[in-house]
C-alpha cells in the first residue's frame, strides 16, 4: 500500500471516509467499474490530451513503467531546466501525491490547468483544484494561478475543430486560496483515519453525491430488495427519512406518510400483489392510434468532442432505427431497420431511409416520444432539405408510454418504473432483455462507439448482429405491449 494519499484518494475521503478506509484497507470488496463507467474515464482521457493542444510543445510524465518518485524527480529537472509546460506534472507534500493536467509557465508565472469533461464548473472540482494548489505551493512551486479547464456546450463545429472554442478556462485562484486551511485540516483528519480501524458510517445521500460509490454493493447488503428506496420518483431526503427511522421495507411505511397517488400504487401493489387497471384510461389512449402504425426506436451516441459539423458537445448522435409497422389491426407486421457503417458520419444516411421507409402522415408510436421527437427535430435543423418530410414524422409521433406514466396500467412486477424494460417483462411474462449480448441503451451506444476501432471482421460482424437485435427487441416489444393493451380493454368489455 503506498504510503501517500493521492488526489483522488483525498476526494474520495471527502465523500466518504469510509469509502477511502475500505478502499485502502479492504479493496476486494470494491465493485469493479462496468463497461459504462469505463467509457466515461476514456472520455476523460481523451478530452485531457486534447487540451494539451492549448498548449504545444510540453514534455509528459504520464509514461508507463515508471515510479511516482522517479517523476517527482523529473519534473523538479524539468523545471530547473527552464521547461515551460509539462503534463501530468508530480508533486508530493505532506503526504499528498497530485498529477497535475498541465502545468504552464507564462507571462505571469507558474499556472495549472486541471482539466475536466463537463460542461460546467462543479463544487468537487474546486476540491480538486484546492488540493492541487496546496501541494504545489507547498511544495515550493510559486504558483500564479490555478484553473480549470472544462467543454464549453455552447460551441458548435464547423468545419476543423476549434479547439480554442470547444474549452473554456475557469480561474479558480481566489476560491482555492480560501479552501487551504480546509484542505490541511482534512488532510490532517484523513491521514489518521486511515490508520485506524474501520469509521462507523451509515448510509446516506453521500453513497451517491457527488459519485456513485463503488462500495455500494458492500455497504448496502443489509437493505432488502425491493425496499423504501426503490419507491420511484420520492426525494432522496425522504428515503432516508424512512431508513433512519427504521423503515426498510414497503410494509412497515406509515399509511399517513406522504406520498403521491403513483407511490401510494406502487407501495399497495407491492404489498398486496393487487393489478391496476384503468380501462378507460386504456381506451382513451387506443382511440388515439390510427393504422397504417409504424412502431419506432432510435440509438444513438454521444461524444465529448463534437465529430460532425453542425453537432455540440455531448449532442445526440443517431446511428441506428429499428421500425416495425403495421397496415391495420391485428394484421402482419413487417420490420425496416438501420445501421450506420462505424466511422463516418451516420445522420445523412439515416435521413434518407428514414424518410423512405415511413409514409407521409402516417400514425407513429414511440417509447418515451420526447427522445424521438427530439432526435428527429435536431435531424431537420441540421439537414433543412430534408426538415419537411421529417417535422411530418416528428409531428405524428405518439407516446406508447403514456398509458404506464399515468399508471393506466400497473403491477409490481414494473417496480415503480414505466421504462419499457420493466413494462415488457410484467405484462408479458418471459419476454424481457436479460441474456443478450447488448441490452440497454448504454451498451448500444458504446458499442457502437468504439465500432470503428474494432479490426478483426467477424468480431465486427457479431457487434452489428447484437445492435440490430436489441433494436428490434425495442420496436417489437411495443408491438406485443400495444396487443397485451387491448387484449385487456378487450376482456374488460366481454
Amino acid at each position: 500500500m503506498n504510503p501517500f494519499i493521492s488526489k483522488s484518494q483525498f476526494m474520495r475521503g471527502l465523500q466518504c471516509r469510509k469509502s477511502l478506509w475500505l478502499y485502502r484497507n479492504r479493496p476486494e470488496l470494491r465493485t469493479q467499474p462496468d463497461e459504462a463507467q469505463q467509457a466515461i474515464f476514456a472520455t476523460g482521457t481523451d478530452v485531457g490530451l486534447l487540451v494539451r493542444k492549448l498548449f504545444p510543445g510540453g514534455t509528459a510524465l504520464d509514461y508507463e513503467g515508471s515510479t511516482f518518485e522517479e517523476k517527482i524527480a523529473r519534473t523538479k529537472d524539468l523545471i530547473a531546466s527552464g521547461v515551460n509546460t509539462i503534463y501530468e506534472a508530480t508533486f508530493l507534500y505532506d503526504n499528498v501525491l497530485v498529477m497535475v493536467d498541465i502545468l504552464h509557465h507564462g507571462a505571469r508565472g507558474w499556472v495549472f490547468y486541471e482539466v475536466k469533461s463537463s460542461t460546467e464548473v462543479k463544487d468537487v472540482h474546486i476540491n480538486d483544484v484546492a488540493v492541487q494548489y496546496y501541494v504545489l505551493r507547498g511544495s515550493g512551486l510559486p504558483v500564479s494561478k490555478a484553473s480549470l479547464v472544462h467543454i464549453n456546450n455552447q460551441y458548435v463545429r464547423r468545419g476543423d475543430l476549434d479547439i480554442k472554442g470547444l474549452f473554456i478556462a475557469e480561474d479558480l485562484t481566489s476560491v482555492a486560496e480560501e479552501q487551504q486551511v480546509a484542505v490541511k485540516h482534512e488532510l490532517t483528519g484523513l491521514q489518521t483515519m486511515i490508520e485506524g480501524e474501520c469509521p462507523v458510517m451509515d448510509i446516506g445521500a453521500h453513497c451517491s453525491d457527488p459519485y456513485e460509490c463503488d462500495f455500494t454493493a458492500h455497504c448496502w447488503a443489509h437493505v432488502p430488495k425491493p425496499s423504501i428506496f426503490d419507491i420511484a420518483r420520492l426525494n432522496s431526503n425522504k428515503k432516508f427519512e424512512l431508513y433512519y427511522k427504521g423503515i426498510r421495507s414497503f410494509k412497515d411505511i406509515p399509511d399517513d406518510f406522504p406520498l403521491n397517488p403513483s407511490q401510494r400504487m406502487q407501495v399497495e401493489a407491492e404489498s398486496s400483489g393487487k393489478k391496476f387497471i384503468d380501462s378507460a384510461g386504456l381506451k382513451e389512449f387506443l382511440v388515439t392510434l390510427s393504422y397504417p402504425l409504424y412502431f419506432l426506436d432510435f440509438e444513438t451516441f454521444q461524444s465529448a468532442v463534437p465529430l460532425f459539423d453542425g453537432t455540440r458537445p455531448y449532442g445526440q448522435i443517431p446511428f441506428q432505427y429499428s421500425l416495425h409497422a403495421m397496415d391495420r389491426e391485428g394484421g402482419d407486421v413487417r420490420h425496416y431497420e438501420f445501421l450506420a457503417e462505424a466511422g463516418a458520419d451516420p445522420r445523412e444516411d439515416l435521413v434518407k431511409r428514414l424518410i423512405a421507409d415511413i409514409p407521409p402522415d402516417v400514425c407513429i408510436l414511440a417509447y418515451n416520444r420526447g427522445f424521438e421527437k427530439g432526435v428527429i427535430k435536431r435531424l431537420a435543423e441540421q439537414f433543412p432539405a430534408y426538415a419537411n418530410r421529417l417535422m411530418n414524422i416528428h409531428d405524428k409521433i405518439l407516446d406508447l408510454m403514456a398509458p404506464f406514466r399515468g399508471k393506466y396500467y400497473y403491477t409490481k412486477e414494473m417496480q415503480g418504473s414505466y421504462s419499457i424494460k420493466y413494462v415488457l417483462p410484467a405484462l408479458i411474462p418471459g419476454q424481457c432483455y436479460d441474456g443478450m449480448a447488448i441490452c440497454n441503451g448504454g451498451e448500444a451506444m458504446n458499442a457502437y462507439a468504439t465500432l470503428h476501432l474494432v479490426k478483426d471482421e467477424v468480431e465486427k460482424a457479431g457487434i452489428r448482429k447484437a445492435l440490430l437485435e436489441y433494436c428490434k427487441l425495442d420496436t417489437f416489444a411495443m408491438v406485443t405491449i400495444l396487443d397485451k393493451l387491448r387484449q385487456v380493454v378487450s376482456i374488460d368489455n366481454a
